[in-house]
């Protein structure tokens, strides 16, 4: 798997495979390109799938700056730059959700489209916001990250899927493996990471975003709630939003195929390619 530099000649890894125009997916709080591989694998065949691993995350180092979502945003603006990507897709998870929204002002020019999964323009819910986590919330998964981590992220992959989730689609082996090979972060990493996420207010730049634009949520998502979705997807002009009945926050490993396909077409229209 190859490196790239990013402006401050740190080196950061990404994962690619296939051929064709270029899908950039970037992962979520405390996960890793990893956590890609059902689509790496089998959107390979018709996409250039790129995974990048956020600094101090996966195998990229923390670098020199912080985990927060500046750093991030730079690092992907410059995996664009080093591998010369144009006509791309960019699709974010989660946190990276926010990265991408970031990222979408300085990358406009090289981008055909966005893709923004079970993610929110603001993590916790304020009064004019009550699309989100209460405040307290982030502030315990912070307390349970600095007393242990491990049994902290235990509890959030947990969280991640409705109970039942992965029995009802048979996937429960597959995504475990998914799962298990995604390194856990320092800690360090995990809390600069999560105060990025609380600290981040993406609403105003909703309207400014003239690409075309796939929200997906999942119906059941208590980590980032569908509603938080609906709020991005009636501000982004011309958005499409596909909601996925009876999943949790990670549709893309309970629902591989239909995600998948749908990710597929999605590309196809902005590419204007049978891909």
């Amino acid at each position: 798997m190859p490196w790239y530099e990013n402006p401050w000649g740190e080196r950061l890894w990404y994962r690619e495979q296939g051929e064709g125009p270029a899908l950039v997916l970037v992962h979520g709080w405390c996960m890793s390109s990893a956590v890609w591989r059902l689509q790496l694998e089998r959107l390979s065949a018709r996409f250039r799938v790129i995974a990048p691993d956020l600094r101090g995350h996966g195998d990229s180092p923390l670098g020199s700056g912080a985990c927060g979502l500046e750093t991030f945003c730079s690092d992907i603006v410059a995996l664009f730059r080093n591998l010369d990507l144009n006509g791309a897709i960019l699709a974010g998870w989660s946190l990276g959700t926010q990265v991408a929204l970031s990222a979408v002002p300085l990358l406009r020019e090289r981008l055909n489209g966005l893709a923004l999964i079970c993610g929110t323009p603001l993590f916790t819910s304020s009064a004019d916001f009550p699309h989100s986590l209460a405040p307290a919330e982030a502030q315990g998964m912070a307390l349970k990250v600095q007393r242990n981590l491990n049994r902290a992220l235990d509890g959030f992959v947990a969280r991640m899927f409705v109970p039942g989730e992965q029995a009802a689609h048979g996937r429960e082996a597959e995504i475990r493996s998914v799962l298990d090979a995604v390194p856990v972060p320092e800690t360090a990493v995990a809390l600069q990471s999560l105060a990025a996420l609380v600290a981040a207010d993406l609403r105003s730049r909703l309207t400014d975003i003239d690409l075309p634009t796939l929200v997906i949520s999942g119906e059941l998502d208590p980590i980032c709630p569908p509603a938080a979705s609906a709020f991005m997807a009636e501000r982004i002009p011309g958005s499409r939003h596909v909601t996925y009945a009876g999943c949790g926050h990670a549709p893309f490993l309970t629902r591989c195929g239909e995600f998948n396909a749908c990710l597929a077409d999605f590309g196809r229209e902005v590419s204007g390619t049978h891909v």
